[in-house]
């Protein structure tokens, strides 16, 4: 397994390698803004299960989908409020995860079996990730720690074998923060299910209509 420190050297390069792994059928950790994730392409059904077999996941749980804007959005997701969008502009790309009801028909398993008709999607703001969506297309993530741990931020700290994941991208030890916030618009009103970096009081600024947390 290749350790590529994507503060060093040209990114273009660890962007490509990172790319052909995905595309390739395999997992890699990458950094989000905040911690360390497990990396799969979301229509890759043995990553997918393998990223959660990584992380001792339970049976049933779904990995999150990120996407490189907000105009991705349609093609994976169905009946979306205007509410919705209105936060997409707003906060994306960022801390803002969306649970949304997604598009009939899509040749992916995200861990549910497609059980739960709903996933949750947002656009990070983490640079170097970013520029892989652009070229991937839809990725599943998760945490890097085993279910349950807190996140890791310090890419030293990733212990990982070549057999589990195809490469791992570092960026030393990644600045604190909140997670996501997030907000479910699967029911038949809006509804903030976490509060994290994004605070209701921005939220309902914009969209007032809405309940929870």
């Amino acid at each position: 397994m290749a350790r590529h420190d994507i503060l060093q050297g040209d990114i273009s390069e660890h962007v490509s390698t990172a790319v052909a792994a995905l595309k390739d059928g395999y997992v890699i950790v990458a950094p989000l803004e905040n911690s360390y994730a497990l990396v799969a392409d979301a229509f890759f059904h043995d990553a997918v299960r393998a990223l959660h077999v990584l992380r001792g996941d339970a049976l049933g749980i779904a990995a999150q989908v990120v996407i490189a804007n907000k105009s991705s959005i349609d093609g994976i997701a169905r009946s979306i409020p205007d509410s919705a969008r209105t936060l997409m502009d707003n906060f994306w790309p960022g801390a803002l995860s969306l649970n949304l009801k997604p598009q009939l028909g899509l040749s992916w398993d995200l861990g549910d079996g497609n059980s739960l008709d709903q996933i949750s999607v947002r656009v990070p703001s983490a640079t170097f990730l970013l520029e892989v969506l652009k070229k991937s297309g839809p990725l599943a993530i998760a945490s890097a720690a085993s279910a349950g741990a807190p996140p890791i931020s310090n890419g030293a700290d990733l212990d990982f074998s070549e057999v589990e994941v195809a490469a791992v991208f570092i960026a030393g030890v990644l600045p604190q923060g909140d997670s996501s916030t997030v907000i479910d618009f699967t029911g038949s009103s809006a509804r903030i299910v976490r509060e994290g970096a994004i605070p209701r009081s921005e939220i309902t600024a914009l969209v007032s209509d809405i309940s929870g947390t």
